[in-house]
């Protein structure tokens, strides 16, 4: 296993620490963003007033965002209607075909995106398979639901080989 392939570009303590002034200044122009455990708690799909705020100001100034999601359309669907985001669902993470069909709606060049996800094993993973840059976030909540258990179980081998190889990662609250 290639312990790069897992490598987040960035670590940041949540999706709602990426700000306008530091994603002009990586030139990002849309983010693509997990849904459970990133944009909202698995359990708790109404969101927060944060996360309200947060969209508001991405569509103030123009940055596009988008949800890539595993989870069936319905579930994903129901949980970004609210906001008035459009999705990707069964995004096949971590495979790259989620994000690339993200990338065609968002009619950006993959330079110009970042992906934010809360695993490394699906989410890093996808953006690196699909060439573009990857923010990992903390979870929202520290519980999972059942079929997220197995991959952080995986994740947690490799982030001790990314600790060997790196040092202890600093999560940052802004890019």
């Amino acid at each position: 296993m290639n312990i790069n392939n897992y490598k987040p570009d960035f670590l940041l303590e949540a999706v709602y620490n990426l700000d306008i002034d530091s994603l002009k200044k990586h030139d990002i122009r849309a983010v693509m963003v997990d849904l459970d455990n990133t944009l909202i708690a698995w359990n708790n799909p109404d969101g927060t007033p944060q996360l309200r705020e947060w969209l508001k100001i991405m569509k103030e100034n123009k940055i596009k965002i988008i949800v890539v999601s595993n989870n069936k359309r319905e579930r994903v669907a129901r949980a970004v209607e609210i906001f008035d985001v459009d999705f990707i669902s069964r995004a096949m993470k971590p495979f790259a075909w989620g994000i690339n069909k993200a990338l065609n709606k968002l009619e950006e060049d993959k330079v110009h995106v970042v992906m934010v996800g809360d695993q490394l094993m699906t989410d890093i993973r996808a953006a690196h398979r699909a060439g573009v840059r990857s923010i990992l976030v903390r979870p929202l909540v520290q519980s999972d639901a059942w079929n997220t258990k197995f991959n952080r179980w995986r994740e947690r081998r490799v982030w001790i080989e990314i600790i060997k190889k790196d040092g202890k990662p600093k999560w940052e609250t802004a890019l």
